[in-house]
């Protein structure tokens, strides 16, 4: 029976997604009981079981898995303080996640936010005036008002301001 390389090829190209998906998670459990996945380690004093997982592409049959491995072991004690995916805004964090969020949910713009939360909520200005080491952003709005957000030398909201424009 002769080898067709072509159909071979094919095949080894179809199967090689299948095995390509396969990762190891991290199942934390602390002394409470809150469960929590993660992709690195676990921070100290929990239960860690290392899962072995197979996310199959869009579109392609997931396999079943013959058996999962599992490998349970318990982090050392530690008392060191673990931040995990704390973001350094430029700002020194004056607001929270919770504060910034309630911010462009309520319009504002509190001290502490950055050009780049400014501009995500109220877009590129429409003008732009920089003094010393102070810049400020104009927005010109309708019914006859303006808004202007001033930024310090780190890019930082220093104070806004809403002002009439007066009659020509």
């Amino acid at each position: 029976m002769p080898l067709d390389i072509r159909k071979t090829v094919i095949t080894a190209l179809l199967l090689l997604p299948a095995a390509a998906g396969a990762t190891s998670v991290h199942r934390c459990e602390d002394e409470s009981g809150n469960i929590t996945f993660a992709t690195l380690s676990c921070p100290p004093g929990q239960l860690q079981k290392s899962l072995s997982v197979n996310s199959p592409l869009p579109g392609t049959v997931p396999i079943a898995p013959s058996s999962v491995k599992e490998v349970v072991k318990r982090q050392p004690e530690n008392n060191e303080l673990v931040v995990v995916g704390q973001r350094d805004d430029g700002c020194g964090n004056v607001l929270s996640a919770e504060q910034r969020r309630r911010a462009i949910i309520n319009q504002q713009t509190p001290a502490g936010m950055t050009k780049r939360d400014v501009e995500s909520l109220l877009g590129k200005p429409d003008r732009i005036i920089g003094r010393n080491a102070e810049l400020r952003y104009v927005y010109e709005k309708k019914k006859g008002r303006s808004r202007q957000v001033q930024f310090d030398e780190h890019g930082c909201v220093k104070g806004t301001r809403q002002m009439r424009k007066t009659e020509k």
